[in-house]
């Protein structure tokens, strides 16, 4: 079966490279080894069931320092007829793990004698003692660990299939075993093609790509319990990818051959296949990471697996958890791990490509006990939308799109009490916002936010769908920011308005100014490109006042149309030469070398409903509005003053 960028539903794909396994006896435990018991067995996963060679312990062992007796001479001791025993055949000192003495079946702690006058013997070296007085009978085998108490020689200890943890291997040692037989651990060899690619590390010029996928797989693997080999990159040329693979298959269990996946004039993985084995499927309905090669290369006594990886980072970060991590699962007879799920409402509309599995980034927060998913970029060469997600929503094939308030399955990437310290801001970008996030963690709170402006941000409140948001509209009429958009938006919900931040507003460009802007007028020049932020931002509606307060049309600005949602997309559009200027905040312009012409001065609040504050969850936020650490590092920042922040605007009434 042959597929050339046709792509065919994912569970399709995966019968197809399952039956193809299967013929080359590739479907189950690739073999055993035997290795020496040390903490490197740790999460490998036995082949051979564990039998006590010993007990353990495989003597009568003192569990605690003191003295051992036999039980019956201790009959009749009392706290007001103590009991007095000799040396001499009625007691012996031990230390904690010491043999008992055949004669003997008690042990009494150290403690809990009584030696009157000879106290001072006892503390000295209790270990001549020639008396003891005791005041408490104990009863047959008291502090005595018997033999085989944990461990009886011929009990099994583990079954085979059994994934070994830290205490499995002291088990182990403890029933006498120095060794364990395991399932032998797939190599993985990772191959990285493309002409652009250099590694990490190396200067870095306008075309050039590093190199990082192949690390990311490798870490994969390695966590997945398979062992990666990271192979040099090889240049878009046919041969060399094919000799590359050639030599990689005489080691290997699986080859991920990365990029090249597609159906561009240097993309050869697809051919190599068809060279040196069977393709099997090129192509999966599956988004991001449709390119995906599934196949067989045929070697002269065997054969074996081959993923041709897409080049994009979540492509290929997803092609590793969709193909990789079952494939090593079989092969390894591990329990295929069941992701920890949740069910979550999504904040907003979306839309899926018709007839593909949509994978999903998102952020999630508990709002009024409810999960709540706020989706994060799609961009499939976007790797920091893995790094910021909460978990993974698979919208199927059948649905192409999704309301806001829908309900879907999450699997998580972090912990569900991590996910019910998470607070969720949607809203306006601000950059303040990731110092808030890197400091919240010493309250043990998780910011995840979502950027959608201003007014994407009330309304998000007004639906129920985060804790706060930042917020910075102005009011043409008054001057004022944020307060007469309250009632519009959120009329049946009390909240408290806060000054976060003043900062100032202005256009970023280029530095030196190549094209002297200076003032919005000159946006209106034939030799300006501008970019915009989106519609319902506060930056957007900022322009759009000063634009009719000074008579400039809108409709006369190039690039008015062309749409960024943070201001760091703006700037970096501004760097990248994609626009000669941008409206922005001045931070933005200096974390990206930008000059900055400033034109506006604005306040940005935190709208927080007043039932939200009710919990503790945002204490922390007040308590650093007042850190003086943190106030200072706000101040930093080029164009932010702080001297207003944690001023209430509008409070809350109860």
């Amino acid at each position: 079966m042959s597929i050339y960028l046709h792509d065919i539903p994912l569970d399709q794909a995966q019968q197809v490279f399952l039956a193809a396994l299967t013929q080359a006896g590739l479907h189950q435990v690739l073999g055993t080894e035997v290795i020496d018991l040390t903490e490197q067995a740790l999460d490998r996963v036995l082949a051979d069931p564990i039998w006590a060679r010993l007990s353990s312990p495989h003597y009568n062992a003192s569990a605690m320092d003191g003295f051992a007796v036999r039980s019956a001479d201790t009959i009749g001791a009392s706290e007001t007829k103590p009991l007095l025993l000799r040396r001499s055949g009625q007691f012996s000192y031990v230390d904690t793990g010491d043999p008992v003495p055949v004669w003997a079946n008690a042990v009494i702690p150290i403690e809990l004698v009584d030696g009157l006058d000879l106290n001072e013997q006892l503390l000295n070296d209790p270990r001549h003692a020639q008396f003891i007085r005791i005041r408490a009978a104990v009863t047959p085998w008291k502090h005595v660990r018997t033999v085989g108490e944990d461990i009886i020689a011929s009990q099994l200890v583990l079954p085979s299939g059994h994934l070994l943890n830290p205490a499995d291997l002291g088990a182990i040692a403890a029933s006498g075993h120095s060794k364990v037989t395991v399932n032998r651990k797939p190599v993985v060899s990772i191959i990285p093609t493309g002409t652009e690619l250099i590694q990490i590390g190396e200067p870095v010029k306008p075309g050039d790509i590093i190199e990082y996928n192949s690390m990311v797989l490798a870490s994969q693997v390695l966590r997945w319990g398979g062992i990666p080999k990271r192979k040099p990159i090889v240049a878009d040329d046919l041969k060399l990818i094919r000799s590359a693979v050639e030599e990689a298959a005489q080691t290997s269990d699986l080859i991920l051959l990365n990029a090249g996946s597609s159906a561009g004039s240097e993309d050869f993985s697809a051919e190599i296949v068809r060279q040196l084995g069977t393709l099997l499927v090129h192509g999966v309905a599956v988004r991001p990471g449709h390119p995906v090669i599934l196949g067989m290369i045929h070697l002269s006594n065997r054969s074996l697996p081959i993923i041709g990886v897409p080049g994009f980072p979540v492509s290929a970060a997803l092609t590793g958890e969709i193909f990789v991590k079952p494939l090593l699962e079989r092969w390894l007879g591990r329990t295929t791990e069941e992701p920890q799920t949740i069910s979550a409402s999504i904040t907003r509309k979306i839309t899926s490509p018709a007839g593909d599995d949509d994978y999903l980034r998102v952020v999630i927060g508990k709002v009024d006990g409810e999960y709540k998913a706020a989706p994060i970029s799609r961009g499939a060469g976007v790797i920091t939308s893995l790094v910021k997600a909460d978990g993974i929503a698979v919208i199927p094939r059948s649905i192409q799109g999704l309301e806001a308030g829908s309900k879907l399955s999450v699997r998580l990437y972090h912990p569900v009490s991590q996910i019910d310290n998470a607070i969720l801001v949607i809203g306006s970008h601000d950059m303040t916002l990731d110092l808030l996030a890197q400091y919240l963690h010493r309250y043990n709170r998780h910011l995840v936010s979502s950027n959608v402006g201003s007014v994407g941000g009330l309304i998000a409140l007004s639906r129920g769908e985060a804790h706060l948001a930042g917020s910075h509209l102005l009011d043409p009429s008054t001057g004022e920011y944020n307060v007469s958009y309250l009632p519009q938006y959120l009329a049946d919900e009390p909240v408290k308005l806060v000054v976060w931040a003043e900062r100032e507003q202005g256009l970023m460009v280029p530095h030196g100014n190549p094209k002297q802007i200076n003032s919005l007028p000159d946006l209106l020049r034939d030799d300006v490109t501008f970019i915009n932020r989106q519609k319902g931002s506060g930056t957007r509606m900022l322009l759009d006042y000063h634009l009719k307060k000074e008579g400039l049309s809108a409709e006369l600005i190039r690039g008015y149309q062309q749409e960024e949602f943070t201001h760091l997309n703006v700037a970096v559009a501004v760097a990248s030469q994609r626009a000669d200027c941008g409206l922005g905040i001045a931070a933005a312009a200096d974390a990206l070398q930008l000059d900055f012409i400033p034109l506006f001065n604005e306040r940005y609040d935190l709208v927080i409903p007043c039932r939200h504050l009710r919990d503790g969850l945002l204490d922390p936020i007040f308590k650093l509005m007042n850190d003086e650490p943190f106030r200072r590092e706000i101040g930093k920042l080029k164009g932010y003053s702080f001297e207003r922040m944690g001023e209430i605007i509008i409070g809350c009434n109860e």
